[in-house]
């Protein structure tokens, strides 16, 4: 609904203000100043969706407000339509020029005002909608839409980012790969309702147990990342024997409102980082160890280093 914008009407003639208060208040809600230093004032601290500008006041005039107002980062994105009573081209160019998307001149038609407020409110809501949609698409790209964790594809992209960097500061990286025990008898016994829990709940504490930098991925069905930059591998076995044994401890809740206690088994394993070109023989390396652990019993974590 159009009262739910607000408008900052900014004008030293207290009649002209009244004149937008009258024509504007009844669709808009909308806030005077009578100067640009108040003008500016408010739209730091109150949620500004437009701003009509007067050009002539005085101390600082409408360019110069318009131009600060461009300067800032909490206001930049603020459209103004200026209001003025000068029409020659030299002072609509520079209108322009300080910022401003509009221009309507004095005296003011009601309708028309209404009319170019309309425009460019429904144009910011439509750009806003756009960048929301893009967002939510960058989101639906890069992420597992159950865990909301890094997929697959993202973290290929990541991880060659932090290998280079890696490499620039000879700094050490390690990989944990992990994998649920018996998952698929988990889904056979109990439905894959029951198995979607115990994968999010695996998510969400890989999410709270892992560090500040970590990167953590659902890398396919039951089985994900780790990737610890600046870690060697007695670091990432800390970790992953942290984990490890968090499950073995706890249990997942289900919706009948029991209690399914899994357990996890993981890989460990260093990237040689002045070495390997890309993090593909590390995550070889950690899935054989995962292999090993699954073989050796399952409930445990297996090291492998070396090519």
């Amino acid at each position: 609904m159009e009262n739910q914008y607000t408008i900052l009407a900014v004008d030293d003639t207290k009649s002209n203000i009244a004149m937008l208060l009258t024509h504007l208040g009844q669709q808009y809600n909308v806030i005077p100043a009578l100067n640009g230093k108040r003008a500016l004032a408010i739209a730091q601290k109150k949620q500004i969706d437009l701003i009509l500008l007067d050009i002539i006041m005085p101390e600082i005039d409408g360019y110069e407000v318009c131009t600060l107002l461009k300067e800032n980062e909490l206001t930049r994105d603020i459209p103004v339509i200026f209001i003025t009573a000068q029409t020659e081209e030299d002072a609509i160019e520079k209108a322009y020029d300080a910022g401003g998307i509009d221009y309507v001149t004095k005296p003011f038609r009601p309708r028309e005002l209404l009319a170019r407020i309309r425009r460019e409110l429904t144009l910011q809501r439509l750009i806003k909608d756009l960048e929301a949609s893009k967002e939510e698409l960058r989101i639906l790209a890069t992420t597992d839409p159950m865990t909301k964790l890094y997929n697959r594809r993202s973290f290929a992209d990541i991880s060659a980012n932090l290998l280079g960097q890696s490499k620039r500061e000879s700094q050490n990286m390690s990989v944990l790969m992990i994998d649920i025990d018996k998952f698929k008898g988990i889904n056979d016994a109990h439905g894959h309702d029951v198995g979607d829990a115990v994968i999010i709940s695996m998510a969400d504490n890989l999410r709270n147990m892992s560090r500040k930098g970590d990167i953590v991925c659902r890398y396919g069905g039951e089985e994900f990342v780790l990737l610890l930059p600046n870690t060697q591998i007695a670091g990432a076995c800390i970790l992953g024997e942290k984990i490890r044994q968090h499950f073995q401890e706890s249990a997942v809740k289900i919706k009948s409102g029991g209690q399914l206690h899994v357990t996890i088994s993981i890989g460990a394993t260093e990237v040689d980082v002045q070495v390997e070109k890309n993090l593909e023989p590390a995550l070889k390396r950690a899935d054989a160890a995962l292999y090993q652990a699954k073989e050796g019993g399952r409930n445990k974590l297996v090291t492998f280093l070396g090519a």
